[in-house]
């Protein structure tokens, strides 16, 4: 018989060397990069620069790892509990990507590279149902503020079920993040005389019922399987895009894709509203906290959550406390980046029995030691939608287990909002 010792053990010092070599690009950097960073960081892409190539990436290895180190990218705020579509490093990519940089950016083996990934020029889902845009080019300044600005698109003249959307920005160097809502009471478009509104923080109508977003290096939106979203006949689509002035004037015209669906939903979703309009932020003071809870009157299941505050928020925490005792989280921000922002989906429904208490609890830092804090010195911040005021909302979305039990989470939840109103939830303090 022939003798393969020879053969195993020179495949074991094969493998001991490639590890006591370090990373390469080929074999170790460029699946990190393609898997985390290439979705933003391509030809015509969001981000400023390509990732896609060994030149690309080895001229900025020391960004990388840099803004790896300090998890500033990828952006990806939560750090509990596991969502859908994450974009972050392990520990153990991010090693390998400062070593990398530290041993000057050894290519390797080309053959070594996994195939570059290929993006589409069309829509990634295929052709849409409804493709639309903005009705005119928006002209976003050099220099200044960021920008929130809200335009009114024509919907539809019946009602349809949205199994999915796809946001195109029609100027990823000016486009930070866009928001579809859609508005059935006509505020939107009184607003718009045809170059948008500013809309910082909400879109200026309620109630403002969401269809998705998108984001740098997210994937299009689609709802839950068995759960579309009621897109209501003559309802205006408004799009909130946040602009983020580039060093020179640009032009955008975002477009949109929405995809329909003849399945209507087997039961329903409903939006439990965490939050709070008393805020009242000393300046200087930064652990100010707010909190606010529900508890279940039913058995649900938990899909997504949507945190939101403005620029002083520190810490973001959300928790389900069950009927024995457990605590479980259900999102837990560690340093919130209001640029970073976007809807969270559990990859399996989180089911909570009737008597779980859903609790939230925000801190915000507004001395002068906050890097994002808009104001120098610090001032005294309140509650409001503007961008110099705080926010605090925590929005889960969840269904009854039972559809009998529909009626009563919804009157238990209309409770909770009429006790908010009467807090002045409207009311800029």
């Amino acid at each position: 018989m022939p003798d393969n010792r020879g053969m195993f053990h020179g495949a074991l010092l094969a493998a001991f060397l490639a590890a006591s070599s370090g990373p390469t690009f080929s074999r170790d950097v460029a699946p990190i990069l393609y898997r985390q960073c290439a979705a933003c960081h391509h030809p015509g892409g969001v981000a400023p620069f390509s990732l896609l190539t060994y030149q690309d990436a080895a001229r900025r290895a020391a960004l990388i790892a840099a803004v790896t180190a300090r998890r500033y990218m990828p952006p990806w705020l939560p750090d509990a509990p596991r969502f859908r579509h994450e974009r972050k490093l392990t520990a153990s990519e991010i090693a390998t990507l400062a070593r990398w940089a530290a041993a000057g950016t050894p290519e390797g083996d080309r053959s070594d590279a996994p195939p570059a990934p290929r993006f589409p020029e069309g829509w990634q889902l295929g052709k849409p149902d409804l493709e639309t845009q903005m009705a005119a080019p928006f002209e976003v300044p050099s220099e200044g503020p960021d920008l929130y600005q809200c335009f009114v698109i024509a919907g539809v003249p019946q009602d349809h079920w949205v199994r999915a959307l796809d946001i195109r920005p029609g100027n990823a160097k000016a486009v930070h993040h866009a928001l579809l809502f859609q508005d059935t009471t006509g505020t939107a478009r009184r607003r718009d005389h045809g170059q948008g509104y500013s809309c910082f923080g909400t879109p200026g109508f309620l109630p403002a019922r969401g269809l998705g977003g998108w984001t740098p290096g997210a994937v299009p939106f689609q709802a839950p399987e068995g759960l579309p979203e009621l897109l209501h006949g003559l309802a205006d689509l408004v799009l909130q895009v946040h602009y983020h002035p580039s060093g020179k004037p640009e032009r955008d015209q975002t477009r949109l894709a929405l995809y329909f669906t003849t399945a209507r939903p087997r039961f329903r979703i409903m939006d439990v509203p965490l939050g709070s309009n008393r805020i009242d932020i000393p300046p200087g003071n930064s652990a100010y906290r707010v909190t606010d809870h529900f508890s279940l009157p039913v058995d649900v299941l938990v899909y997504a959550i949507s945190p939101h505050a403005h620029y002083l928020c520190k810490e973001m925490s959300g928790f389900a406390l069950l009927p024995d005792g457990t605590r479980l989280t259900l999102i837990h921000i560690p340093e919130w980046n209001f640029d970073w922002q976007q809807q969270y989906t559990y990859p399996q429904p989180i089911r909570l029995p009737a008597g779980t208490i859903l609790e939230m609890q925000y801190v915000y830092d507004n001395s002068g030691a906050n890097p994002r804090n808009p104001n120098h010195p610090p001032r005294r911040v309140v509650w409001g939608p503007g961008s110099a005021d705080e926010m605090a909302g925590l929005h889960i979305e969840v269904a009854p287990v039972s559809t009998d039990d529909e009626e009563e989470l919804s009157s238990a939840l209309w409770g909770k909002m009429m006790r908010q109103l009467g807090g002045g939830i409207l009311r800029r303090n």
